[in-house]
Protein backbone atom coordinates (compact mmCIF):
# COMPACT_ATOMS: atom_id res chain seq x y z
CA UNK A 1 0.00 0.00 0.00
CA UNK A 2 1.11 3.37 -0.46
CA UNK A 3 2.19 5.74 1.67
CA UNK A 4 0.24 8.96 1.35
CA UNK A 5 1.99 12.54 1.58
CA UNK A 6 -0.22 15.98 1.76
CA UNK A 7 1.12 18.93 0.50
CA UNK A 8 -0.07 22.58 0.17
CA UNK A 9 1.35 25.61 -2.11
CA UNK A 10 2.31 22.51 -4.42
CA UNK A 11 1.97 24.44 -7.91
CA UNK A 12 5.45 25.89 -7.56
CA UNK A 13 9.10 26.37 -5.72
CA UNK A 14 9.64 24.21 -2.94
CA UNK A 15 6.10 22.48 -2.29
CA UNK A 16 6.75 21.29 -6.24
CA UNK A 17 9.25 19.98 -5.49
CA UNK A 18 8.31 18.29 -2.91
CA UNK A 19 5.51 16.70 -4.91
CA UNK A 20 7.81 15.88 -7.42
CA UNK A 21 10.14 14.15 -5.17
CA UNK A 22 7.94 11.62 -3.28
CA UNK A 23 5.92 10.82 -6.77
CA UNK A 24 9.62 9.89 -7.92
CA UNK A 25 9.84 7.84 -4.58
CA UNK A 26 5.84 6.20 -5.24
CA UNK A 27 4.28 7.88 -2.54
CA UNK A 28 0.48 9.01 -3.15
CA UNK A 29 0.70 12.39 -2.84
CA UNK A 30 -2.60 14.83 -2.56
CA UNK A 31 -1.84 18.61 -3.36
CA UNK A 32 -3.55 21.87 -2.43
CA UNK A 33 -2.53 25.01 -4.44
CA UNK A 34 -4.65 27.93 -6.59
CA UNK A 35 -3.14 26.43 -9.57
CA UNK A 36 -3.16 22.71 -10.87
CA UNK A 37 0.72 21.69 -11.32
CA UNK A 38 1.64 20.36 -14.86
CA UNK A 39 2.10 16.81 -13.65
CA UNK A 40 0.71 13.60 -14.89
CA UNK A 41 0.99 10.69 -12.52
CA UNK A 42 -2.00 8.71 -11.27
CA UNK A 43 -0.77 8.94 -7.81
CA UNK A 44 -1.04 12.55 -7.63
CA UNK A 45 -4.06 14.25 -6.52
CA UNK A 46 -4.66 17.99 -6.70
CA UNK A 47 -7.38 20.56 -4.90
CA UNK A 48 -7.91 23.74 -6.59
CA UNK A 49 -7.89 26.36 -3.79
CA UNK A 50 -7.05 30.10 -2.25
CA UNK A 51 -6.14 29.44 0.79
CA UNK A 52 -5.75 33.15 1.69
CA UNK A 53 -9.95 32.38 1.76
CA UNK A 54 -9.29 31.33 5.70
CA UNK A 55 -13.44 31.21 6.43
CA UNK A 56 -14.26 28.53 3.36
CA UNK A 57 -10.78 26.30 4.11
CA UNK A 58 -12.80 24.21 6.59
CA UNK A 59 -15.88 23.91 4.21
CA UNK A 60 -13.80 23.09 1.00
CA UNK A 61 -11.06 21.14 2.66
CA UNK A 62 -12.34 18.96 5.23
CA UNK A 63 -13.44 16.17 2.54
CA UNK A 64 -10.90 16.16 0.28
CA UNK A 65 -8.17 15.74 3.74
CA UNK A 66 -10.22 13.63 5.43
CA UNK A 67 -10.96 10.89 2.63
CA UNK A 68 -7.34 10.20 3.15
CA UNK A 69 -7.69 7.91 6.02
CA UNK A 70 -3.67 7.89 7.50
CA UNK A 71 -0.77 10.30 5.97
CA UNK A 72 2.60 9.85 6.25
CA UNK A 73 4.19 13.30 6.36
CA UNK A 74 2.00 16.38 5.53
CA UNK A 75 3.95 19.79 4.32
CA UNK A 76 2.45 23.20 5.25
CA UNK A 77 4.38 25.18 3.11
CA UNK A 78 1.75 27.44 1.52
CA UNK A 79 2.95 30.74 2.19
CA UNK A 80 4.04 34.62 1.34
CA UNK A 81 6.61 36.69 1.82
CA UNK A 82 5.20 40.22 2.14
CA UNK A 83 6.55 43.54 0.83
CA UNK A 84 10.13 44.39 1.77
CA UNK A 85 10.06 47.78 3.50
CA UNK A 86 10.75 49.31 7.08
CA UNK A 87 7.78 48.21 9.66
CA UNK A 88 7.49 51.62 10.25
CA UNK A 89 5.57 51.95 6.46
CA UNK A 90 3.75 48.90 7.15
CA UNK A 91 -0.07 48.76 7.55
CA UNK A 92 -1.81 46.37 9.83
CA UNK A 93 -3.51 45.89 6.88
CA UNK A 94 -0.56 44.49 5.29
CA UNK A 95 0.69 42.87 8.30
CA UNK A 96 -2.43 41.21 8.72
CA UNK A 97 -2.52 40.07 4.84
CA UNK A 98 0.56 37.87 5.62
CA UNK A 99 0.18 36.96 9.03
CA UNK A 100 -3.47 35.31 8.23
CA UNK A 101 -2.03 32.91 5.36
CA UNK A 102 1.10 31.81 7.03
CA UNK A 103 -0.79 31.66 10.22
CA UNK A 104 -3.92 31.78 10.50
CA UNK A 105 -4.48 29.55 7.35
CA UNK A 106 -2.32 26.40 8.70
CA UNK A 107 -4.60 26.61 12.36
CA UNK A 108 -7.46 25.99 10.08
CA UNK A 109 -5.25 23.17 8.52
CA UNK A 110 -4.25 21.67 12.00
CA UNK A 111 -8.03 21.59 12.99
CA UNK A 112 -8.62 19.42 10.11
CA UNK A 113 -5.94 17.36 10.16
CA UNK A 114 -6.56 16.69 14.04
CA UNK A 115 -9.62 14.13 12.98
CA UNK A 116 -7.34 11.79 10.63
CA UNK A 117 -4.08 10.02 11.52
CA UNK A 118 -1.10 11.59 10.46
CA UNK A 119 2.57 10.46 11.27
CA UNK A 120 4.37 13.91 10.73
CA UNK A 121 3.37 17.28 10.23
CA UNK A 122 5.90 19.57 9.06
CA UNK A 123 5.17 23.09 8.90
CA UNK A 124 7.63 25.40 6.73
CA UNK A 125 9.10 28.45 8.97
CA UNK A 126 12.22 30.62 8.12
CA UNK A 127 15.19 31.70 9.94
CA UNK A 128 13.40 35.20 9.98
CA UNK A 129 11.06 33.40 12.76
CA UNK A 130 14.41 33.73 14.68
CA UNK A 131 16.00 36.97 13.25
CA UNK A 132 14.77 40.64 12.93
CA UNK A 133 16.24 41.55 9.36
CA UNK A 134 15.40 45.24 8.65
CA UNK A 135 12.52 44.72 5.88
CA UNK A 136 11.22 41.47 7.37
CA UNK A 137 8.48 42.63 9.35
CA UNK A 138 5.17 41.34 7.81
CA UNK A 139 7.12 37.49 7.40
CA UNK A 140 9.36 37.44 10.50
CA UNK A 141 6.26 38.29 13.00
CA UNK A 142 4.51 35.24 11.06
CA UNK A 143 7.07 32.97 10.99
CA UNK A 144 7.37 33.16 14.46
CA UNK A 145 3.56 32.85 15.00
CA UNK A 146 4.39 29.57 13.54
CA UNK A 147 6.40 28.51 15.32
CA UNK A 148 4.32 29.27 18.49
CA UNK A 149 1.86 27.53 16.23
CA UNK A 150 3.46 24.06 16.29
CA UNK A 151 4.29 24.11 19.74
CA UNK A 152 0.91 24.76 21.42
CA UNK A 153 -0.29 22.02 18.84
CA UNK A 154 2.14 19.37 19.60
CA UNK A 155 0.41 19.91 23.51
CA UNK A 156 -2.67 18.59 21.55
CA UNK A 157 -2.01 16.18 18.83
CA UNK A 158 0.06 13.98 20.76
CA UNK A 159 0.08 10.98 18.58
CA UNK A 160 2.23 13.39 15.76
CA UNK A 161 4.92 14.77 15.43
CA UNK A 162 4.99 18.14 14.27
CA UNK A 163 7.84 20.43 13.58
CA UNK A 164 8.69 24.12 12.37
CA UNK A 165 10.98 23.40 9.84
CA UNK A 166 13.55 26.29 8.54
CA UNK A 167 14.18 25.33 5.11
CA UNK A 168 17.32 27.24 4.01
CA UNK A 169 17.45 29.94 1.52
CA UNK A 170 16.03 28.13 -1.77
CA UNK A 171 15.98 29.62 -5.10
CA UNK A 172 12.67 30.47 -5.93
CA UNK A 173 11.09 34.21 -7.59
CA UNK A 174 10.44 35.26 -3.70
CA UNK A 175 14.04 35.26 -3.22
CA UNK A 176 15.25 36.34 -6.35
CA UNK A 177 13.24 39.35 -5.67
CA UNK A 178 15.24 40.09 -2.91
CA UNK A 179 18.48 39.48 -3.80
CA UNK A 180 18.44 41.06 -6.87
CA UNK A 181 15.81 43.60 -6.75
CA UNK A 182 16.64 45.07 -3.49
CA UNK A 183 19.37 47.91 -2.39
CA UNK A 184 21.66 46.14 -0.26
CA UNK A 185 22.45 49.51 1.28
CA UNK A 186 19.21 49.55 2.86
CA UNK A 187 18.36 46.29 3.20
CA UNK A 188 21.61 44.83 4.62
CA UNK A 189 20.20 40.95 4.72
CA UNK A 190 19.99 41.30 0.54
CA UNK A 191 24.15 41.13 1.13
CA UNK A 192 23.56 38.39 3.66
CA UNK A 193 21.93 36.09 1.43
CA UNK A 194 23.57 36.81 -1.17
CA UNK A 195 27.02 35.41 0.52
CA UNK A 196 25.21 32.48 1.82
CA UNK A 197 24.20 29.03 -0.01
CA UNK A 198 21.62 29.04 -1.87
CA UNK A 199 20.25 25.48 -2.75
CA UNK A 200 17.48 24.81 -5.51
CA UNK A 201 14.04 23.60 -4.62
CA UNK A 202 15.25 20.29 -5.66
CA UNK A 203 18.16 20.04 -3.87
CA UNK A 204 16.30 21.26 -0.61
CA UNK A 205 13.15 18.65 -1.31
CA UNK A 206 15.99 15.81 -1.05
CA UNK A 207 17.43 17.12 1.97
CA UNK A 208 14.05 17.87 3.84
CA UNK A 209 12.98 13.78 2.77
CA UNK A 210 16.27 12.88 4.50
CA UNK A 211 15.44 14.76 7.19
CA UNK A 212 11.76 13.31 7.76
CA UNK A 213 13.83 9.71 7.82
CA UNK A 214 15.20 10.80 11.17
CA UNK A 215 12.48 12.77 12.85
CA UNK A 216 12.54 10.44 15.90
CA UNK A 217 15.96 13.06 16.97
CA UNK A 218 13.51 15.92 17.12
CA UNK A 219 10.73 16.71 20.25
CA UNK A 220 7.77 17.59 18.83
CA UNK A 221 6.61 21.15 18.89
CA UNK A 222 10.48 22.64 18.18
CA UNK A 223 11.93 24.49 15.78
CA UNK A 224 14.27 23.41 13.62
CA UNK A 225 16.85 24.62 10.36
CA UNK A 226 18.28 22.65 8.46
CA UNK A 227 21.30 24.27 7.97
CA UNK A 228 21.76 23.70 11.56
CA UNK A 229 21.62 19.94 11.76
CA UNK A 230 23.87 16.83 10.43
CA UNK A 231 21.91 14.80 8.64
Amino acid sequence: MLKNILITGCSSGLGLALTNYYLEKGFKVFGISRNKPDIKNENFIHKSFDLSNISKIKEELSAFILVIKEINTVFLNAGMLGEIKILSELSIQELNEVYALNVYANKELLDILMHTKVENIIVISSGASKNGYKGWGSYSLSKAGVNMLVNLYSNEMINTKIIALAPGVIKTPMTDYIRFELDENIFPSVKKLNEGVVQTPQETAQKIFELTQNLDNFQSGSYVDIREITI
